[in-house]
């Protein structure tokens, strides 16, 4: 029984425990490439191949850069201010430390992966170097924050790479769980009315997913532009999840209240059929975009289409000519909820068959 725990829990913490293994390791890597080198100050190797290690090849290839360019542009200024400006008491170093904080804490306070460069330039300002030159300095910088960036980039490479199309399937897979869960919750019961804690309780999980998703999708991009992958787009995947979540939205105004005793049970079946089915779905599908498999075949299709019927029968026989407009809108917000759904799956299925392994298409 042990034993299959730790591997389940191995299994679903693959991603955490290869971040710290390539972490681990391309902090030990710098240490031992700047012994070897003779590097003065190697620990702003090793730290800077520890910090800039993501989760994703592409989310270390940015944050190396990031880096690297944050350190070379704070090197320069710091170097510029220094040797411009005197700065021999403590009334001059305020000043010249003022000089060249503002402009990079500006830099720092818009672009805040160059913060980076607020730190290199007061090193080089306030930095007591013995013998080098403050040039020289600035260059030992610069060089250190390069090889620990390498080495990460290296390390992110060959060691358990993680692309960000696996992050991104990831939590595509957790934002549709937990749609299916919110969709089980929402048509469950067409006469009581749905709990607001609870339903903003499940679309602020789905929309901590879709920016994950989001996040993914922009390290998947960045991969492709760098040639370190050539997966498909996967943007199309995270407006499908986008569109998904304002469905659920629409479909949980309209259900603000108990829908009218007439209309409930005229649709009622059908509806119950979708609740059963799309949960189960949506969890299929999701498996399948985090493993790059194939969507799942399944009569989904045909499950919506008898509610699209039911609610036709309803109009055709003027079921809806007595309510209030009000409830006459929540009925039709449903129905159109649940039309645009089955469109957005659809294109979910087209996008998750686009992104499967080649192996399996």
């Amino acid at each position: 029984m042990l034993p299959a725990a730790i591997a389940d829990w191995v299994s679903r913490r693959r991603i955490e425990l290869g971040l710290s293994l390539r972490m681990s390791a391309a902090g030990l890597l710098s240490f031992a490439v700047g012994e070897a080198m003779g590097v003065s100050r190697i620990y702003w190797a090793v730290l800077t191949a520890v910090i800039v290690m993501q989760a994703s090849v592409g989310g270390s290839l940015k944050a190396s850069l990031d880096r690297f360019l944050g350190t070379i542009g704070g090197a320069v200024w710091g170097v510029a201010v220094a040797l411009s400006l005197p700065h021999d008491d403590v009334l001059t170093t305020g000043l010249a430390l003022a000089v060249t904080l503002v402009p990079l804490a500006v830099l720092a306070a818009f672009r805040p992966a160059y913060r980076v460069a607020t730190v290199t330039g007061a090193i080089v300002l306030l930095g007591r170097f013995g013998e080098l030159s403050l040039v020289q300095a600035a260059l030992d910088r610069v060089f250190e924050i390069g090889l620990g960036s390498v080495v990460a980039l290296v390390v992110a490479l060959l060691v358990t790479p993680a692309r960000a199309q696996g992050l991104l399937g990831g939590a595509g897979r957790d934002g549709l769980a937990v749609m299916g869960d919110l969709a089980g919750e929402l048509l469950a019961d067409l006469t009581k009315p749905v709990e607001l804690a609870t339903v903003t309780a499940f679309h602020d999980r789905i929309r901590a997913a879709i920016e994950r998703a989001q996040a993914a999708a922009d390290e998947a991009a960045r991969e492709r532009r760098s040639f370190v992958s050539d997966t498909p787009d996967p943007m199309p995947v995270v407006r499908c999840l986008r569109r998904l979540s304002h469905d659920f939205i629409s479909i949980a105004r309209a259900r603000s209240t108990p829908l009218p005793e007439p209309v409930a049970a005229r649709t009622g079946p059908a509806v119950a059929a979708v609740a059963a089915a799309l949960p189960e779905y949506l969890h299929a599908i999701g498996a399948a975009l985090a493993s790059r498999a194939l969507p799942p075949e399944t009569r989904i299709a045909e499950i919506f289409d008898q509610f699209q019927a039911a609610m036709a029968e309803l109009r055709r026989d003027g079921v809806t000519r007595t309510l209030s407009g009000v409830e006459v809108e929540r009925i039709f917000g449903l129905s159109f909820a649940l039309e645009q759904i089955q469109r957005n799956l659809d294109d979910l299925a087209n996008h998750t068959r686009g992104l499967a392994r080649p192996s399996v298409r």
